[in-house]
């Protein structure tokens, strides 16, 4: 099946939570949804799962031994949805091994049987530098000081085939200083040459391509404090999902891997950034989430911030596993998804 609206028709007649220009939200466990897709249906699984931490969090991560099976079980199916040149992306924080401070290898042998066992391919890992995060894990970095603080997660791109979809134009960033004034004067600043590596590096290298490539390493600082979901979640007294996305990650991801009206899916939804990132780019999504709360404060993410209160309210009461409540005429664009804060 190739039209993607017609495979979005087939999956709104699915159960769903709320639905918007874009995109539904489905509670329920992603095994059930996603073996109701359509072979070859989706474009991107982009997902962060419950870490296999040490502490169990209120999310409900899985213990350290399990873990690997049970998020295998998820990959299965996501390969099996995945269209021909798809993608799937995962993000994976580091943990350590229990009482010791010796970090566990958990996500690089998910990694190996997700390649070797499943068939994906590892198209390029990547590594989200978070310099916000507060230092962790307590034990070894705060109290007995042996330890760094960890602010990195990898994060593994996958790929049906070893030539998945993907446009680095759609995810330049913006030249150095220095690379300006070459390109302005590309004489002055350049002598084309032979590198030692053998290659010629041309005067072609001070043309203007629109930005630079941007590197494997994403810096990017998850310290959201003051956003519309996070207002309107205090004003409901209900608590924000603790493990939030920052915007500009997924917004990465689905810029350099999908075009326009492509099927973009989280099977770990949470508090949905996905979800929104992907309406504010123009694409479908469906993203997938057990605990009715976590769907219900979601939508504050796509509601209007002109809706009063009691309409808020009534919206977000009504909100259930299979409500099918449509939020499309409670968002305005202009003012909800002005695009800014997806500049990578």
């Amino acid at each position: 099946m190739s039209n993607i609206m017609e495979i979005f028709n087939i999956l709104k007649k699915l159960d769903f939570s709320y639905c918007t220009r874009h995109g539904l939200a489905i509670c329920d466990n992603s095994l059930t949804v996603l073996s109701k897709f359509p072979s070859n249906s989706i474009n991107l699984v982009i997902t962060s799962p419950p870490f296999a931490l040490q502490r169990q969090k209120e999310y409900g991560n899985k213990d350290q031994d399990q873990y690997i099976t049970w998020l295998l079980s998820f990959a299965k199916i996501v390969y099996e949805k995945l269209r021909v040149d798809g993608s799937f992306v995962i993000d994976l924080g580091g943990a350590y091994k229990k009482g010791v401070p010796v970090r566990s290898l958990y996500n690089y042998r998910l990694l190996i049987q997700l390649c070797d066992e499943i068939g994906f391919h590892l198209a390029e890992e990547f590594f989200w530098y978070n310099p916000s995060k507060l230092p962790s894990p307590i034990e070894w970095v705060n109290k007995r000081k042996i330890r760094v603080k960890d602010s990195v997660n990898t994060i593994w791109w996958l790929s049906k085939t070893e030539n998945p979809k993907s446009d680095i134009k759609n995810v330049l960033v913006p030249y150095s200083e220095r690379m300006k004034k070459l390109i302005e004067d590309p004489a002055k600043f350049y002598t084309p040459k032979e590198r030692p590596s053998g290659h010629n590096i041309g005067a072609s290298f001070g043309n203007d391509n629109g930005g630079a490539i941007p590197s494997n390493l994403l810096q990017i600082s998850n310290s959201e404090s003051n956003s519309l979901y996070l207002r309107r979640c205090k004003e409901f007294g209900v608590k924000g999902h603790p493990a939030r996305f920052p915007e500009k990650l997924p917004s990465f991801f689905i810029k350099l891997l999908t075009e326009p009206e492509d099927l973009v899916v989280d099977i770990f939804a949470g508090s949905n950034t996905t979800g929104l990132v992907a309406e504010k780019l123009s694409r479908r999504w469906i993203s997938i989430e057990e605990r009715i709360e976590y769907i219900q404060a979601s939508s504050f993410r796509f509601i209007d911030s002109n809706i009063n209160k009691t309409k808020l309210d009534e919206i977000y009461n009504s909100i259930n596993s299979e409500s099918k409540i449509n939020l499309k005429d409670y968002q305005e664009p202009k003012k909800l998804f002005n695009g800014d804060a997806l500049n990578f």
